[in-house]
């Protein structure tokens, strides 16, 4: 088993785009075992290979096209896939897809989002640690200015109420097997005033309002999930993970942290550093988002 394990999240918006932007190059020179993706945006047919080259990769990419879709890349060949349509894209080494009959995560009120692929999870075969992927829905500000807008946050608000309780069945069915468990990627909601730059601008926003927090809060403490970022930069503003493409909001660092790890009590106790891979400048961009890196020291492990 490995003593160590270095996780990475991004929401690449789209993984062809990302390419073309430095998305291999990046993660080739950061030595990381595991890297969850959000957004990747891409049909089955058109996925390009270069992409997932040398890991294998666990992707559930829905059924909406040029939306959503999440994977897993590890070194090796996961254990089990877990999705909530029972069914995921697998690729060895080579970046070729096939599709295949997963484990399904049952769960009634994230059944209907089953088909938009927003959530995977993997069990790693070198390491006792479940890993998730999650894309969540961004909501709608309040007040409601159309229907739809309405329509929008009664679907966030429905898919945090099962996304909980997925969260702890995950995590005590992980335990329960041995092993420690860990959520990460794009939850379109920040937790507290430090994690965006402009919070009282923003407190009628989709991913600042009120009950977005408070369900926030409801999942996370010292016996349910850590935000393992936070802990390790309990009263500094960000490190942000997101900034609009529009206007100086990435120069100025007006940003959003979105962009989450959150991991079992005995996994968060085992890490050494975490921090956002904020690129140097506008130019540099690879997505709207940066990835946000851990390291976690599995030799402390009880």
């Amino acid at each position: 088993m490995k003593a160590s394990l270095v996780l990475g999240s991004h929401n690449v918006n789209g993984i062809r785009a990302a390419l073309r932007r430095g998305f291999r190059p990046f993660w080739d020179g950061e030595g990381v075992d595991v890297i969850a993706l959000q957004e990747v945006r891409c049909r089955f047919a058109d996925l390009p290979r270069g992409a997932f080259t040398g890991y294998h990769t666990a992707l559930e990419t829905g059924t909406l096209p040029g939306r959503n879709g999440v994977a897993v890349m590890t070194r090796a060949a996961p254990s089990a896939v877990r999705t909530l349509s029972g069914t995921a894209l697998l690729a060895g080494h080579d970046g070729v897809f096939s599709e295949v009959q997963c484990t399904h995560i049952p769960n009634r009120d994230l059944a209907h989002f089953s088909h938009e692929g927003r959530y995977i999870e993997v069990d790693l075969s070198d390491a006792p640690v479940r890993v998730a992927s999650l894309y969540l829905p961004k909501g709608a500000a309040r007040p409601f200015e159309t229907e739809k807008d309405g329509e929008k946050y009664a679907r966030k608000m429905r898919f945090l109420k099962g996304l909980a309780r997925l969260l702890t069945a995950s995590r005590r069915e992980a335990a329960a097997a041995g092993r420690e468990f860990v959520v990460v990627g794009d939850f379109n909601v920040a937790h507290q005033e430090l994690d965006l730059k402009n919070w009282r601008s923003n407190q009628r926003s989709e991913g600042f309002l009120p009950e977005e927090r408070e369900w926030f809060s409801s999942v996370v403490g010292p016996r349910r999930l850590v935000d393992v970022v936070r802990s390790l930069h309990p009263d500094t503003p960000g490190p942000y993970s997101w900034w609009s493409w529009r206007g100086q909001a990435f120069v100025n660092d007006s940003g959003w942290r979105i962009d989450y790890h959150l991991a079992s009590p005995g996994l968060a106790g085992t890490v050494t550093s975490a921090w956002v891979a904020r690129e140097a400048d506008y130019e540099s961009r690879i997505s709207d988002h940066s990835p946000v890196l851990a390291s976690y020291d599995l030799s402390t492990l009880a």
